[in-house]
């Protein structure tokens, strides 16, 4: 009985690891061994910081909001508090976009956040 070489299937293993580590430095992209470790540490990275990510979003939202609500003479806790207490259920995201790109409709929010105070 012969012994089993992987053959083809192999090789495809291989190069389908190899090409996913196109672009990695030295040996970790050039060795098979190098290459599956340090696409296994890539994807747990990736998998880690998609989550992550989210949250850093939200950290932008909140500086952008409370920039634009200090303008207008307010901090950034009190607006929300405000904004709770006046019924307008707005997230963070719209709040932040209409704070950079309409200041206007942001100081009219201001405005009615102040009232419900």
């Amino acid at each position: 009985m012969p012994r089993v070489k992987g053959g083809a299937t192999t090789r495809n293993r291989r190069k389908r690891v190899l090409k996913l580590a196109k672009g990695y430095r030295g040996a970790k992209h050039r060795l098979f061994k190098t290459a599956k470790d340090q696409v296994m540490k890539s994807r747990t990275y990736a998998f880690r910081d998609r989550r992550n990510n989210k949250g850093n979003f939200r950290k932008i939202w909140i500086t952008r909001i409370n920039a634009a609500a200090r303008i207008n003479d307010i901090s950034y806790s009190k607006l929300m508090h405000g904004l709770k207490s006046a019924n307008i259920d707005m997230n963070r995201k719209m709040l932040a976009d209409l704070a950079v790109n309409d200041a206007e409709a942001f100081a009219t929010l201001v405005e009615q956040a102040k009232k419900a105070l």
